[in-house]
């Protein structure tokens, strides 16, 4: 079945065309009246839709009303200016706006403020500026970013530290000296027996 009902005209006259069909068989094959059909032979375009009239709104007889309450708000204070909950209430007190709900009116609200500070001359047009960047334009732009984040060595210190000297074992009588505040110190191993569970005595070294 065609998604459009330009594809449906082009179907329609193809298969009157190729296939010889008649309009009864057409009709039936893709489900619509005789005179779709009919419009289908005649033309390959379809009619545009006909521009429904705007629907009437009770809230059109009030707009007038909100314009000039908006007007008003320009030169007010901010403490001052009205809210959509007073503009409600003062076209149910004062104009006698019984058909009027409030979302009518904030929808109302909503959309004229910024209109009636643009036609007063009070702020610019708010305009959508949409910014698009091809594939190879974003990889270049965040390849360009320097990195912010420490590498592995700068978070833990380690690469800073100078490694120690490895001492064996089995040195036990070797005397390893360090410069501590300008004095040396003289550091000898101590040798210890410590007995393991099996019984068996285990040499352990320790400075």
């Amino acid at each position: 079945m065609p998604f459009s009902k330009v594809e449906l005209y082009a179907a329609i006259r193809h298969d009157a065309r190729a296939e010889e069909l008649s309009s009864r068989a057409l009709s039936a094959k893709y489900g619509v009246g005789r005179r779709t059909v009919a419009l289908a032979l005649e033309s390959v375009w379809p009619a545009p839709r006909k521009q429904l009239p705007p629907r009437i709104s009770r809230l059109d007889a009030f707009k007038a009303t909100i314009d000039e309450i908006l007007r008003e708000d320009l030169d007010a204070p901010r403490k001052q200016r009205h809210t959509v909950k007073r503009v409600f209430d003062r076209l149910i007190d004062e104009h006698d706006a019984r058909g009027v709900t409030y979302s009518m009116v904030r929808a109302c609200i909503s959309g004229r403020r910024p209109e009636i500070r643009v036609e007063e001359g009070r702020g610019p047009p708010q305009a959508f500026v949409p910014q698009t960047h091809r594939p190879a334009e974003v990889l270049a732009e965040a390849d360009s970013r320097p990195s912010a984040r420490p590498n592995a060595t700068d978070r833990s210190g380690v690469g800073s530290q100078q490694p120690r000297p490895e001492v064996s074992p089995g040195s036990s009588g070797l005397a390893q000296s360090s410069h501590h505040h300008g004095e040396t110190v003289s550091a000898t191993p101590r040798t210890s027996q410590t007995a393991l569970r099996g019984g068996s005595p285990c040499r352990c070294t320790s400075w």
